[in-house]
């Protein structure tokens, strides 16, 4: 199992998009980044370009991963609420009404996934994430 702290520095992210509602497809590439940002917080910061045919647009997000007094990592949005708890390599999920979310973080040291699925009355995609060649590796 691996801990958000062994995943510090910053990584080559490829997200290959599929809107099954849509019937399109589309890929994301660009920068993931893990920082440590105290003794129980990890910053995880994306940035990147999401390309569906011809149209490119500019994408981030931030999330933080903190370790709660239960010694549990959770991932938070920006605006502090709980995402899903930091579980390696079982499903994760994310209730968001009207729709459901399921991921799993999975992978080794050197490369790692993350995949969500979103399936509801609103949304109907599916996201991979893989994450390797780490640029600048934590010391």
């Amino acid at each position: 199992m691996l801990l958000p702290t062994d995943l510090l520095g910053t990584w080559t992210l490829r997200r290959t998009v599929l809107d099954r509602r849509a019937g399109l497809s589309g890929h994301v590439v660009g920068s993931t980044s893990l920082s440590v940002v105290g003794q129980d917080e990890v910053a995880w910061t994306e940035v990147g370009t999401m390309r569906f045919g011809e149209r490119a647009t500019p994408v981030s997000r931030a999330l933080s991963v903190r370790r709660g007094s239960d010694g549990r990592w959770r991932v938070h949005f920006a605006d502090g609420r709980v995402f899903h708890d930091w579980v390696w390599g079982a499903t994760v999920a994310h209730a968001c009404a009207p729709d459901d979310y399921t991921g799993e973080l999975a992978g080794d040291a050197s490369r790692w996934t993350v995949r969500w699925d979103a399936v509801g009355p609103a949304k109907d995609y599916r996201l991979d994430s893989v994450l390797d060649g780490r640029v600048d590796p934590a010391d």
